[in-house]
């Protein structure tokens, strides 16, 4: 059905809601894919709560690298928490419908706090930039005030930019079908919805993807072109690999997140791979908040030594409680 028969055909009747199809596809596999993603909202919610209690916690990671670090986990768990709770309501009850405004309020957050992650992990790409080309400059460089000014701008410009979008698609009129064919309220999906015009929408979500998005993604981008050059330049081998070690974690981070974001707006025009396009969104929505805590935490000296501490202390305490009864 074309737009203009989407118009006439609304022009009496509007949805207010929309219907996830999500996984309804597999009906057998509801209760696995329950449990699977509920699992994984577990460990991702409290891996990340984790690290951002470590970063507040303990003076040694209270530094530029890890202020940013304690940032992102903040982020993630945020994150997650926009897509996966109505995901797991839908397959435990089976219940897929989402109002309009609800839908509308969760490609905001999801919106937001994409535009959000872009920002803070350009920002790291920056501090690593900085810890390996200007050591002797870094503390001078990354000063406290500098780094809450990059971090306030970050998530203040992520959630002001995408409020435009919204306000604009809130304006909208939808008028069937209503059956969305993802399991979160994405941008495009949804727009295919409407039966207004959305090309202004879409000029002026193209112009917040070339200020917002790109300028962040081509700053890591340069960031780690001259990082790695100059570890390659390295003489020793030892050498190399300590400077390598210093932002392998964040590296993995960015390939993982950019990686799989590229590829599924890059499909989402494509009918045929659909249903990749489905298993790579759960990628970036679900999976990249997962690894993020593990792969700092696998990697990194101070944050495993500080996760060392706070168990240890986590038996004294309960040894100390069980003797006194």
């Amino acid at each position: 059905m074309n737009l203009m028969e989407r118009k006439q055909q609304g022009n009496e009747t509007s949805i207010t809601e929309f219907i996830l199809l999500g996984f309804g596809n597999v009906p057998q596999l509801q209760i696995f894919l329950f449990l699977l993603f509920l699992v994984i909202y577990i460990v991702t919610t409290t891996g990340n709560i984790l690290i951002f209690a470590l970063v507040v916690a303990y003076q040694q990671l209270h530094t530029p690298m890890y202020f940013f670090l304690g940032n992102l986990s903040c982020l993630e768990t945020c994150y997650s928490s926009t897509i996966l709770p109505k995901m797991l309501t839908s397959l435990l009850t089976g219940d897929r419908t989402i109002s309009v405004s609800e839908c509308i309020t969760q490609l905001y957050f999801f919106g937001s706090l994409l535009t959000t992650e872009c920002s803070l992990l350009s920002v790291m790409a920056y501090d690593r930039y900085l810890a390996i080309l200007k050591p002797l400059h870094y503390a001078v460089l990354l000063n406290d005030r500098f780094c809450l000014q990059l971090v306030a701008w970050s998530w203040i410009s992520g959630f002001m930019s995408v409020a435009i979008i919204i306000f604009m698609m809130s304006q909208l009129r939808f008028c069937g079908p209503s059956e969305v064919d993802h399991f979160f309220c994405d941008f495009s999906p949804i727009i295919k919805l409407s039966c207004s015009d959305t090309h202004m929408l879409e000029v002026t979500a193209f112009i917040h993807s070339s200020i917002f998005t790109l300028p962040p993604f081509l700053l890591t981008v340069a960031s780690y072109v001259c990082i790695i050059s100059a570890i390659l330049r390295i003489p020793s081998t030892t050498g190399r690999q300590k400077a390598f070690s210093t932002c392998s974690s964040h590296l993995i981070v960015v390939t993982i997140f950019y990686g799989t974001l590229v590829i599924v707006y890059l499909l989402s025009g494509s009918e045929a791979l659909r249903d990749l396009n489905k298993v790579l969104s759960v990628v970036y929505g679900a999976l990249t908040p997962l690894v993020n805590p593990l792969i700092y935490s696998l990697k990194n000296k101070e944050v495993k030594e500080a996760l060392r501490k706070t168990v240890l202390r986590f038996f004294v305490f309960y040894k100390n409680t069980d003797i006194s009864r």
